[in-house]
């Protein structure tokens, strides 16, 4: 019996020696991989990190020591990311990734944000010059997760709480964010740039459909917001295509004239021989 229990063995173990090497055993990690992600007003936040198990163990003073950087998971350091400049805990933090290292205290925690990436798993040991900020968190008592789980809670429009749960212990950082700032960024951009669609808006109707009273409107809207070379000839232009030549020249002169001052929007040097060639062409046709 035994001889035969042995034999098993081994051949099983010949069985396994004998499995090419790209087949992997793929088995369940200690630690997996975890992402989450929270978009606030317009601003997008991502935290990459690994997720270890309490597994019966004393986490807090003895798994990850007091007063000790911790990498706040396992494997490699775990990662923050925003799209936008916010506020971390109070203080700045210009848009980017950063690696989340922790002091645990039982006096209070310390949350840092250092722009070396490379931290603990990656082969770099952490260093206080590297910090881009350090702020307190609030620390609280919860029911027992088995999992460290970083959330996003308390969510608004102009900011949000990150919190990192394990064991019975949750941290949390508060995080604010100027969107109402952001938004009227965009809705100015929006409007300075508005001028270029409805050029090209005017362009197209008059060029395919020949709706010019319609393409003037574009280009007459496109002007109220922007007056400058390219909407100007972009009238010239549609007033020529239905025949209203004096007009057109008026406006063709007025883009030659801005163009030369200032060639603002670019290509200028383009256009600048047809709108001259339009402007003489265009003196004696009625």
């Amino acid at each position: 019996m035994m001889k035969k229990f042995v034999g098993s063995v081994f051949a099983a173990l010949v069985v396994l020696c004998a499995v090419p090497a790209s087949a992997q055993l793929e088995l369940p990690p200690a630690s997996p991989a975890a992402k989450v992600m929270q978009k606030v007003g317009l601003t997008e936040i991502s935290v990459d990190y690994s997720s270890p198990a309490v597994k019966g163990r004393k986490i807090w003073g003895e798994l990850v020591p007091w007063e000790k950087p911790w990498r706040t998971g396992a494997n490699a350091s775990t990662k923050i990311t925003f799209s936008r400049d916010v506020t971390f805990g109070g203080k700045p933090v210009p848009a980017g990734t950063y690696a989340i290292v922790t002091f645990p205290a039982q006096s209070g925690w310390t949350v840092v944000l250092n722009k070396e990436l490379g931290l603990f798993g990656g082969g770099k040991t952490y260093d206080a010059k590297d910090d881009v900020v350090r702020v307190p968190a609030t620390t609280t008592e919860i029911p027992n997760r088995e999992r460290l789980t970083f959330i996003f809670s308390n969510t608004t429009d102009d900011q949000t709480s990150l919190d990192m749960e394990w064991e019975k212990l949750r941290v949390s950082v508060p995080i604010q964010i100027d969107t109402a700032a952001y938004a009227q960024a965009n809705i100015q951009a929006a409007v300075n740039n508005a001028w270029n669609s409805l050029a090209n808006a005017a362009r197209y109707t008059a060029e395919n459909t020949k709706d010019y009273g319609t393409a003037l409107k574009y280009a007459d809207n496109a002007i109220a917001i922007q007056s400058n070379w390219y909407t100007n000839w972009i009238k010239a232009d549609v007033l020529a295509r239905s025949g209203k030549y004096a007009d057109a020249r008026k406006f063709a002169q007025t883009a030659l004239d801005q163009g030369q001052k200032n060639p603002n929007p670019p290509f200028f040097s383009f256009y600048k021989d047809t709108i001259a060639k339009a402007v003489a062409d265009w003196k004696n046709k009625k």
